[in-house]
């Protein structure tokens, strides 16, 4: 919290409404009104009161944890960083490193002086840095490929967050989400200050419903609807690293039930904060890339059709659509990097496209193919759409387009070895999506969309 010899690096996290906050604040406002908004340091509004209250009333830091910053915050003075990180041969470590040391943050110099290194050889290295790059918990999960040394600002830290891991290679369940739930409540007395959702689709609306879900009783199963929670989540954040599926935007959080696929929808799901970074889109795979951004460009092209459409949808949706088209059809000189921040935008604007209004047939035939078959959403998305031109015939004539330019594989003859059972299951999931049909074919849906022709339709996947 506050350091000796005049010099203060200052770390410091607390509970609300503490003793020691209280009193913070009242000598903080009595600093501010005394000088009047002026010529006011960071010591007369930081350390000085800390340690004023740590001289009168030592108490109230029972519960706090002191630790010298300048051995544990910057081990090392700023300028020189890369000489000590970096230059001095690998035992050096045994310099920096502190007995306690909850978090090691580095200076912009050091990233310089690695970003035309590659990932082996960073990781690979005989430097200094390397001994906290393999002594940490970040890295041991190296599956999450998160931390890319040449290009992000990263803190590690070691306190009592909770780091999960979470499959993307299904599609996320309620029970899943019960699970994450039951066994944060059983391994922490109190709530979380927040949750983060770092990945795809399926981690954000991971994130998404585990935040709900420690708000609301029961299991995820009982929300599976429109506005059925009540009470309001804890803090979340998403952290998108594959865009198109507007997870990061949207006011749902879509998960398979024990009867059926649905989302969690209401004004609670959205995220608080939203962090987006078109370097965490690096290494997608070409598929995904396009599987995803078909997603977002099927979003735009349901809403923008629908009888749901209305001003703000069709703002989001036009931009997004555009973007699509500049990313994935036009002829142009974009490098990978810009592509993937346009892309990232269109995903945006897509989620808020469909948030003020709906999505159509293409998503809620994918549900059935998702709940039955375990197809992952944006791949089912596209079988489906691949199959739509009665409904929307420019859209598909574009995708196609799209698809051939890319050479996709688009897959075929999914359903052909269906049991009765499982076709049914199918049709009885799709249908039970009547907002996503009216904001397709309009308030008399039932009337068009029988359940032969949705059979019929699913006959030809």
């Amino acid at each position: 919290v506050f350091c000796k010899q005049s010099k203060c690096y200052v770390l410091f996290g607390s509970k609300k409404q503490t003793d020691l906050m209280i009193k913070w604040k009242t000598q903080l406002m009595n600093v501010l009104n005394s000088k009047q908004g002026k010529n006011i340091g960071w010591s007369d509004v930081g350390s000085s009161i800390l340690k004023k209250i740590y001289d009168s009333y030592v108490n109230v830091y029972d519960n706090y944890e002191i630790f010298n910053g300048l051995d544990n915050m910057y081990p090392v003075y700023y300028p020189k960083c890369v000489n000590e990180f970096i230059e001095k041969p690998y035992d050096n470590y045994k310099n920096i490193v502190r007995e306690y040391q909850p978090l090691v943050v580095l200076v912009n110099s050091v990233y310089k002086k690695l970003e035309n290194k590659t990932e082996k050889e960073i990781l690979e290295g005989n430097m200094p840095i390397n001994y906290f790059i393999n002594n940490t918990t970040i890295n041991e999960l190296s599956t999450l490929n998160l931390i890319d040394l040449k290009k992000s600002f990263y803190v590690l830290i070691y306190y009592n967050d909770k780091l999960i891991y979470a499959s993307s290679k299904e599609e996320p369940k309620t029970t899943q989400v019960d699970v994450l739930v039951k066994n944060i409540l059983s391994e922490f007395s109190e709530l979380p200050s927040g949750i983060i959702g770092i990945g795809g689709g399926s981690i954000m609306d991971l994130a998404k419903a585990v935040s709900l879900m420690l708000t609301n009783e029961g299991s995820a199963a009982d929300y599976q609807g429109w506005d059925l929670i009540k009470t309001k989540s804890i803090y979340h954040v998403g952290i998108p690293t594959i865009s198109g599926t507007g997870a990061e935007v949207s006011r749902t959080c879509v998960l398979s039930g024990p009867v059926r696929k649905l989302g969690i929808n209401s004004d609670y799901t959205t995220f608080d904060q939203v962090v987006l970074d078109p370097l965490l889109l690096d290494g997608v795979s070409k598929n995904q890339w396009f599987y995803t951004g078909m997603d977002c460009f099927i979003h735009c092209v349901e809403s923008l059709e629908g009888t749901f459409l209305n001003d703000f949808s069709q703002s989001y949706g036009e931009k997004a659509y555009e973007l699509c088209l500049e990313v994935y059809l036009e002829d142009n000189n974009l490098t990978v990097e810009e592509k993937n921040g346009k892309l990232m935008m269109a995903s945006w604007h897509g989620g808020m496209s469909i948030a003020y209004s709906q999505v159509g047939v293409a998503h809620a035939m994918s549900y059935g193919l998702g709940f039955v078959l375990g197809t992952k959403h944006g791949i089912g998305n596209c079988i489906v759409f691949n199959y739509l031109e009665d409904y929307y015939p420019e859209g598909v004539a574009i995708f196609k387009k799209m698809v051939k330019k890319h050479g996709i594989d688009i897959p075929r003859g999914i359903c052909s070895n269906l049991t009765e059972e499982q076709m049914e299951t199918m049709i009885n999931v799709a249908l039970s999506l009547e907002p996503l049909w009216e904001n397709a074919l309009g308030k008399e849906w039932k009337n068009i969309m029988t359940r032969e022709k949705v059979r019929a339709m699913y006959l030809k996947m």
